[in-house]
């Protein structure tokens, strides 16, 4: 009865999980498409197949869209890093997960939110707060592949330095109006960072 239970909260959580993403990549297509201003909250649930009162289950606010598109990456930069293995050195291992990340992003969505991130405090903040949680998972992942204690601070350094490179090359993409890929910004970046040391 009890492993019933579970197995049933493990299905109604993975279907919510379902449906925080469809309502998110709904949301962001529309914000492509139509405008930030100009998407409604009816848009968005009649888009996704929802009623307007089920989208306030999942979200209070279009802001809160933005927010949870900005919360995944942390758990993907983390999941690229050990994918990536430490066959490398671990800067060169943070550079090939954010590449691999950077390559999967839509530049309009991207550009769309780096200027809607820009229109209110909440949304700056929760950019703020996105880069500091790329790093702490940066570094999570990489003290999974280099568990050596002594290592640590080399491994905090790396987590900073290559998400600051992220973040330095995300804010010249969109300041261009993505004419070059974000690739080629991070890619000129790290390349900056080696020969000034």
């Amino acid at each position: 009865m009890e492993h019933e239970l579970k197995n049933k909260d493990g299905v109604r959580e993975k279907k919510r999980r379902e449906m925080h993403h469809r309502i998110t990549e709904v949301g962001l297509k529309l914000f492509a498409e139509n405008g930030y201003e100009a998407t409604t909250l009816d848009a968005i649930a009649e888009a996704s197949g929802i009623a307007r009162r089920t989208f306030f289950h999942y979200f209070r606010s279009k802001e809160e869209i933005i927010l949870a598109w900005q919360n995944a990456l942390p758990g993907e930069l983390h999941a690229q890093i050990l994918k990536k293995g430490a066959a490398a050195s671990p800067i060169v291992t943070i550079q090939a997960a954010l590449v691999t990340q950077t390559v999967n992003m839509r530049p309009d969505v991207a550009v769309l939110i780096g200027r809607i991130v820009q229109s209110t405090e909440q949304l700056q903040l929760g950019n703020q707060a996105k880069f500091l949680r790329m790093e702490q998972a940066a570094y999570d992942a990489l003290c999974e592949l280099w568990p050596d204690i002594a290592s640590r601070f080399g491994l905090r350094l790396a987590a900073m330095i290559g998400v600051g490179a992220m973040r330095l090359s995300i804010d010249a993409w969109v300041a261009e109006g993505c004419q070059r890929s974000l690739v080629e910004h991070l890619e000129a970046n790290f390349a900056c960072l080696k020969s000034e040391l």
